[in-house]
């Protein structure tokens, strides 16, 4: 009993540092990282403004002409969704914006890991969106009728945020997404590309679910700058939240596989 209370204690104690660590880092690691954005403006090879044209970016097309084959894959997926985590289930920060099963995320991709078990049901979205110069997450976002994101933004503007409409609701103007002051709608087959460090907030206020291919890619950078994203986005990528997500999301793959 006594080696039980002593293992139990030390546990208690692991998480309780663990999530002290969490803090400070996200205190002291979200000021150092807005505090880049200006280099990262500068450095910048395509527009900083909250919407960008998806003309800019050469790897759009061919995503746009095979976007019925990654619809047919995200249907069969559909067929299990009730076994298809929630956002907040796979990254724990997450909770500040959904706390139900209405935002569900399949993942393919998370931050350039790559989730072999989730792959291996959608080989065609995975072998397009492995061509993306620069792709460091790709998933399906699902989004459930009702559901409503509130505002907020992105980590940092090291990053630009792609989304391909596959499954959008017949009402689709009231399946909406505001960044800054603009709000547009996803269409089926159509691309959006906008900068998620802009305060951005998503409404579904059909009866239908809206499915978007959700990607995030390295912003296009001067040399010298690109440089710096990439070591800052290697820690972000080896912090705890990365860490523990990827955790979550290859038990969450392996229970799908087995269920």
């Amino acid at each position: 009993m006594a080696t039980t209370a002593s293992a139990s204690g030390s546990t208690s104690a692991s998480t309780a540092l663990r999530r002290a660590r969490r803090r400070v880092v996200k205190k002291v690691g979200g000021r150092i990282l807005w505090s880049l954005e200006k280099i990262i403006q500068k450095g910048s090879k395509v527009p900083n403004t909250p919407f960008l044209n998806p003309e800019e970016f050469d790897w759009v097309n061919p995503l746009e002409q095979d976007w019925k084959v990654m619809q047919a894959e995200v249907r069969r997926i559909l067929e299990r969704v009730h076994d298809i985590p929630g956002f907040q289930d796979i990254s724990k920060d997450q909770r500040v914006l959904t706390t139900d099963d209405r935002w569900k995320t399949f993942f393919l991709y998370g931050m350039g890991y790559r989730l072999d078990e989730n792959c291996a049901r959608c080989p065609e979205t995975t072998r397009l969106v492995s061509q993306i110069p620069g792709m460091t997450t790709a998933f399906f976002s699902i989004l459930a009728p009702g559901k409503h994101i509130p505002h907020h933004r992105g980590l940092f503007n090291g990053f630009i945020r792609y989304h391909l409409g596959l499954i959008v609701p017949r009402d689709k103007e009231n399946c909406r997404i505001r960044v800054e002051h603009t709000i547009r709608h996803w269409e089926e087959g159509k691309s959006m590309v906008f900068d998620d460090t802009f305060d951005h907030e998503v409404w579904n206020d059909t009866d239908e679910t809206r499915v978007i291919l959700f990607v995030d890619v390295k912003r296009p950078l001067v040399p010298a700058v690109a440089l710096l994203n990439d070591a800052v986005i290697n820690l972000v990528k080896a912090s705890d939240y990365v860490q523990d997500a990827r955790r979550n999301q290859e038990e969450w793959s392996l229970r799908l596989s087995n269920g």
